[in-house]
């Protein structure tokens, strides 16, 4: 029997034709074919969000950009146990390959889309 805590939430459960994946690494996609996927349906930009900033974040942001991926991280979407790294993550390390923008902004880039 599954564990309810590991279950997706129904209100961000996949849909038809969404991509899932199952990654077994600490980024999103170097165990998977997710990359290709994507190119597959012509996106070139992802938004990353995530509570592992120094973890999950950082491989996939690392991993998108050096695939020429237009990489955005949500400076409100992300959070880590350690405040400093986050910190330093998010104001020197991250702008070097990525935006970084909070969710208001990204409302309102997809709202003049």
């Amino acid at each position: 029997m599954e564990d309810p805590a590991t279950q997706v939430d129904e209100r961000i459960a996949p849909q038809d034709g969404d991509i899932v994946v199952r990654k077994v690494r600490i980024g999103a996609a170097s165990t998977t074919d997710l990359y290709e996927r994507l190119r597959e349906r012509g996106i070139d930009t992802l938004v990353l969000s995530g509570i592992s900033t120094s973890g999950v974040v950082l491989s996939t942001l690392t991993d998108a950009a050096d695939r020429d991926f237009r990489v955005v991280v949500l400076s409100d979407g992300v959070a880590d146990h350690d405040q400093e790294v986050h910190r330093v993550l998010l104001e020197k390390v991250f702008p070097m390959r990525a935006h970084v923008i909070d969710t208001a902004a990204l409302r309102e880039l997809l709202g003049s889309a």
